[in-house]
């Protein structure tokens, strides 16, 4: 399995693309496909049909997935960061840590 520099809940920004500089919070990662679901970026309109949940039908907004090569986490300081990944001396457990500032991500 590939290990991925984004997570679940990190806020991220997105560095390429038609939603270039947008900036959100990691809400689904999809490790075989190497995709990930941000809040509020890259918007498209689904049209649905009435069910229960919606008895009207209509057209939604909802969130596409976007390929991870195009998103970078943002540091503790909002600024995007290349993310590196070291053992932890006490632990021995993988961290990760921002390249830019040293600062460790959570």
């Amino acid at each position: 399995m590939i290990k991925l520099h984004i997570k679940k809940g990190d806020n991220v920004v997105v560095t390429s693309g038609d939603h270039r500089g947008e900036e959100g919070k990691v809400l689904i990662v999809n490790v075989e496909k190497q995709r990930a679901i941000v809040e509020g970026v890259n918007l498209v309109s689904k049209h649905t049909r009435p069910n229960t949940e919606n008895p009207k039908g209509g057209i939604i907004k909802k969130e596409a997935p976007i390929h991870v090569s195009n998103l970078k986490i943002m540091d503790g300081k909002g600024k995007a960061t290349r993310i590196g990944r070291k053992i932890d001396e006490k632990t021995g457990k993988s961290i990760r840590y921002s390249k830019k500032t040293g600062e460790v991500i959570k």
